[in-house]
């Protein structure tokens, strides 16, 4: 249960794709119920545009969706709109077979209560999958009018956590939340992010030529969602900033979102600057490798939100990597256990284009950042790894224990 789904190729969707795609080719029968694709452009999807609700098989796994309330710009009322129109279908979907167990994609929140009320009518174990905590999310994101919602948000968060049978997290920095909302220790368990794309193909170069991007100029490029939480502002004034110095650097912005017009507005002078549409899958990667150096940025309030899923593609490209994250914060803890990224303050323009000059001019410090980030990902963000460990949180679920029992000690459905 959850909005995010393939075809939606960033953010949430592609590992929830990948977990189901995985349970369907080792013999489970997986049902998802999700929305109408619409990340990160946060328009619906021109194929699914007038269409209520959607039944469709991909690659061994019934998808139903459902049509809900897309909000073009956010506010907390208009986030409050999109998490009720697809609770409302969600909770209310009568089309389903009896599970063995159910399991919820949080965010969103409403992808977490379908999975409770399901798993209720149904008499199953459920269990969440917790890519974000939506809470904290609510305070820290920058959202207009989010932060008042932070308590009532967090009393259902917490409800739905307490009552799941096994809650799986992306990064063991979400612990002490779920702990002070009283879910038990051992019902917590470990699931990183994976990596779900594949190491460049060596067509930078080409790319490079075809955009313009001339040698003697740096590209330090930002790749995914541009909405609040990114506080993108910071690296379009960094632009500004190298632009009046004259420093030979091209910033690019790669991606979409709630905030991507208004940054466009805030950039339009900056002659440094430019914007590029989502690419698509097959040639994301050579976009990355294409760059000299790639940033992270985030606003300064956040902390313990969110793991951002462009770490996994990072470390894969073969490119140095800057973050702008507080020090305190999940991500810098992260970046820092790899090694593989040099973090400076947030919401610091000026800091910000000073290391990415320093970086661009120290070839040893990028090569140590690329071979720290390459040796991570291989031992700790492996596919093939951590997917046998969902599926292992899935089959407890089926079994009705923690989630933590090995699969081969598992029947599961044929």
């Amino acid at each position: 249960m959850g909005i995010n789904y393939a075809p939606e190729e960033t953010g949430i969707a592609p590992y929830t794709t990948d977990l189901a795609e995985h349970l369907a080719a080792r013999g489970w029968q997986v049902t998802v119920l999700a929305g109408m694709p619409h990340y990160p452009r946060w328009r619906v999807s021109s194929a699914y545009r007038r269409r209520f609700r959607a039944r469709e098989e991909r690659n061994g796994v019934e998808v139903q969706r459902f049509r809900h309330y897309v909000p073009r710009s956010q506010s907390a009322a208009r986030r409050g709109l999109y998490e009720l129109t697809f609770l409302a279908h969600g909770a209310t979907a009568t089309s389903l077979r009896r599970p063995d167990c159910v399991v919820g994609v949080v965010p969103s929140l409403s992808g977490g209560v379908i999975a409770r009320l399901q798993a209720r009518r149904f008499r199953v174990p459920y269990g969440l999958i917790i890519q974000d905590l939506v809470s904290p999310a609510a305070a820290q994101s920058g959202v207009p009018g989010a932060a008042a919602m932070a308590r009532p948000v967090r009393a259902v968060e917490a409800g739905i956590a307490r009552r799941a049978t096994a809650i799986s997290v992306i990064t063991q920095s979400f612990r002490p939340y779920l702990l002070d909302a009283g879910v038990d220790a051992d019902r917590i368990v470990d699931v990183p992010n994976w990596t779900h794309v594949s190491r460049p193909s060596g067509r930078a170069g080409e790319i490079r030529r075809s955009w313009g991007w001339d040698e003697d100029v740096s590209v330090v490029l930002h790749a995914g969602n541009m909405g609040y939480k990114q506080g993108l502002d910071n690296v379009v004034e960094m632009a500004r900033l190298a632009g009046a110095e004259g420093r030979p650097l091209r910033f690019v912005l790669m991606g979409d979102g709630s905030d991507r017009k208004r940054l466009e507005s805030l950039g339009q002078d900056v002659d440094a600057l430019e914007f590029l549409d989502p690419q698509p899958a097959e040639v994301f990667m050579d976009v990355l490798a294409a760059a000299d150096v790639l940033v992270l940025n985030e606003r300064a309030s956040v902390r313990d939100m969110s793991l951002p899923g462009k770490i996994t593609s990072y470390f894969l490209s073969g490119r140095p990597v800057v973050a702008a994250v507080r020090r305190d914060g999940v991500t810098a803890r992260e970046l820092e256990r790899s090694g593989g990224a040099l973090v400076v303050a947030p919401e610091d323009p000026a800091t910000l284009l000073d290391a990415v000059s320093d970086l661009v001019a120290d070839q040893h410090l990028k090569d140590r950042l690329v071979s720290a980030a390459s040796v991570f990902a291989e031992q700790h963000l492996d596919r093939s790894t951590l997917l046998a460990r969902a599926e292992r949180f899935v089959a407890g679920l089926a079994s009705g224990g923690s989630g933590t029992q090995p699969i081969e000690a598992t029947t599961i459905s044929q």
